[in-house]
């Protein structure tokens, strides 16, 4: 987990406060930036662009337990490995004392504090005589960011803190935003920025290629409106992405989420990973093998190549689904299969003549066996051992971690047109039917809500809670009462963690309400 620290810049060397604090006492001592910041020489304002590249490493370095918690409740993944209380979560039972909660927290508002601070050392760059518009692009660039976060936390805690300096004692002043305000002041924040980043696709940019442009915050500025139901607000910010003419479907799915796949068309907001196509050295990488299998029947097509840890795992639901739709292509992208997992399937009579191309082995040749902690495994959280770097054996490394893909902004287009937006764009018919062509699937006329959430169902499987999110938003929740699980009122959010209970008073206020 990420320890709670603060960076700042100095000269040409990034430096970082060596003040660390554990999880459960990081606001109980101020944070002394102002040790560095008074040394600083702010004329120097090449070294401003250090601020930015320091934020995007913090974006970029959320740790495993954050993906598991924000995407663990839907109907399409179950939690695996060793984690009781993450199967808990997963069925509705909520531990507030559990240190992924206290975990997730600590890592997203460490990012937002920082982000904080960079914004205000940037403006100082700005008045001793730096670039005014680079100043701005690059503080806009941040709070794209904070919004990304933001968002993340209201999803999983519903009234949350908005932070909006670097000192984390100044979090004992500040009043909880009710969910709504919350997503308010994402989607002014975006529009606050979008004048000032650069309106080209993030694979376009010269300076920081795959970075946020005024794209990404059009699509998070589209997420926080859909979760407000402001469907005209989503339409319009979806609207204007694909009126654009910058991002298209990729057509090659399986590849989408492989190394051919980074810096897609399709990406709008990609989380950057590289081994710098080097055998050895430095390799800055994504915590891959939470989703990888077990030692225990793995047989890489590369012999050598890791596993992991198995923690991560499709549901039997989300199989039984795709294949009543024929959904090949994204069956099998999205599900890694084991002997156990298509006997599993194979019992139920109506799936006992299962198609020749559901197998345990990848199209890369790489085996998934049997293993005690799963029967599936996630194929989008999987890089083929033939594509690693030779030399590298770690699982999945050198593969990038994809946050909103084009497919979403498609769908939520069409999701907010079905609720009652209206929009010149495109159709709620073009919308999903696009998606759907690029899974070889046939064409719908006039659709519905329903059909809308289900092809957001297969398209999203393992990614990001699309599904948890989508069906309590709808209140179609009953589809959460699955496997023994009782989804009930009051199931939504998560309680906050225990440790900032005890140290925000506002918070164990409005748990005891």
């Amino acid at each position: 987990m990420k320890k709670f620290q603060y960076k700042l810049i100095t000269l040409v060397t990034a430096l970082t406060l060596m003040t660390t604090f554990s999880c459960s006492e990081y606001l109980d001592a101020p944070l002394e930036n102002q040790i560095l910041a008074e040394g600083t020489d702010y004329s120097q304002s090449q070294n401003m662009v250090l601020l930015l590249n320091g934020a995007y490493a913090e974006l970029y370095g959320f740790q495993w337990e954050t993906f598991p918690l924000i995407s663990v409740r839907g109907d399409d993944a179950n939690p695996a490995g060793d984690q009781e209380p993450l199967f808990k979560t997963d069925t509705y039972d909520y531990d507030r004392s559990f240190w992924i909660y206290n975990s997730t927290w600590l890592n997203m508002y460490s990012d937002i504090i920082y982000w904080n601070g960079a914004i205000e050392e940037i403006q100082k760059y700005q008045e001793a005589g730096a670039s005014a518009s680079k100043a701005s692009q690059y503080i806009a660039e941040i709070q794209v960011m904070k919004g990304y976060n933001l968002l993340q936390l209201a999803r999983l805690w519903n009234n949350i803190l908005i932070p909006e300096s670097s000192d984390p004692n100044a979090l004992y002043d500040v009043e909880l935003t009710p969910y709504n305000g919350v997503m308010q002041y994402i989607s002014d924040l975006m529009d606050q920025a979008m004048p000032s980043l650069p309106n080209v696709h993030p694979n376009q940019r010269s300076d920081i290629r795959g970075g946020v442009t005024r794209y990404t915050a059009l699509a998070i500025k589209a997420l926080a409106n859909l979760e407000m139901e402001n469907y005209q607000g989503a339409a319009d910010a979806t609207g204007a992405i694909i009126e654009s003419g910058e991002f298209m479907l990729e057509t090659d799915y399986y590849q989408l989420f492989k190394i051919p796949g980074k810096l897609n068309n399709e990406n709008i907001l990609e989380f950057q990973y590289s081994d710098y196509g080097a055998e050895s050295g430095t390799s800055d990488r994504f915590p891959w093998q939470v989703y990888g299998p077990q030692a225990i029947g793995w047989q890489p097509a590369v012999p050598g190549s890791s596993g992991g840890w198995g923690f991560w795992e499709p549901t039997e639901k989300y199989v039984k689904f795709m294949l009543d739709r024929n959904d090949r292509k994204r069956l099998t992208t999205t599900v890694l299969f084991t002997p156990d997992g298509i006997s599993d399937i194979e019992s139920d009579p109506d799936y006992a003549n299962l198609p020749n191309w559901v197998t345990n082995i990848t199209p890369d040749g790489d085996t998934f066996g049997n293993a005690p902690r799963y029967k599936f495994l996630s194929g989008k959280h999987y890089l083929p051992t033939t594509q690693l770097t030779p030399g590298r054996f770690n699982y999945g490394e050198n593969k990038n971690m994809i946050a909103i893909r084009y497919a979403e902004i498609l769908l939520v287009h069409a999701e907010a047109l079905v609720s009652g937006a209206s929009s010149s764009a495109m159709s709620a018919d073009e919308a999903v039917n696009a998606v759907r062509s690029r899974a070889n699937l046939g064409m719908l006329s006039g659709v519905t809500l329903d059909e809308v959430l289900d092809e957001k169902f297969a398209e999203f499987g393992m990614e990001w809670g699309v599904r948890f999110f989508d069906l309590v938003r709808h209140d179609r929740t009953s589809e959460l009462n699955y496997g023994g699980r009782t989804f009930q009122e009051g199931d939504r959010f998560l309680p906050y963690p225990l440790d900032q209970q005890d140290i925000l008073p506002q918070l164990k206020e409005a748990s005891n309400q």
